[in-house]
């Protein structure tokens, strides 16, 4: 059953120029596994973050930092979800998280479905 579904769209140019006027913002929202990764793939992440805050309902208690996105064995993008985002799951019944994300055309794009039993 799905428990919720998120969107986001990051203006890639107006990000780039948010990590370069913003030092720490990479290290604000990035955990460190994400940091060293070309721009694109940095808004594509926050768009990811963004979309699964918006399949939760809310963020309450989340930080950046515990909604990592990292790659499974193929190569396709997942969370690895910790503290009070793993709870946030727990507490709503979700018991898997898909993720898709792209950029083109000066965007990146990410797309979030929370599954859970009813």
């Amino acid at each position: 059953m799905i428990k919720g579904i998120g969107v986001d769209i990051v203006d890639l140019a107006r990000f780039e120029r948010q990590v370069e006027r913003t030092p720490g913002l990479v290290s604000r929202l990035f955990a460190e596994s994400e940091r060293g990764l070309p721009v694109h793939s940095l808004a594509a992440r926050f768009a990811a973050k963004e979309a699964l805050i918006k399949a939760l309902g809310d963020s309450a208690g989340v930080t950046w930092h515990e909604m990592e996105v990292v790659n499974d064995p193929a190569g396709n993008p997942e969370f690895l979800l910790h503290g009070a985002a793993r709870a946030a799951l727990t507490a709503r019944g979700i018991t898997s998280v898909h993720l898709t994300m792209t950029h083109d055309a000066g965007v990146a794009c990410a797309f979030v479905v929370a599954e859970g039993l009813a």
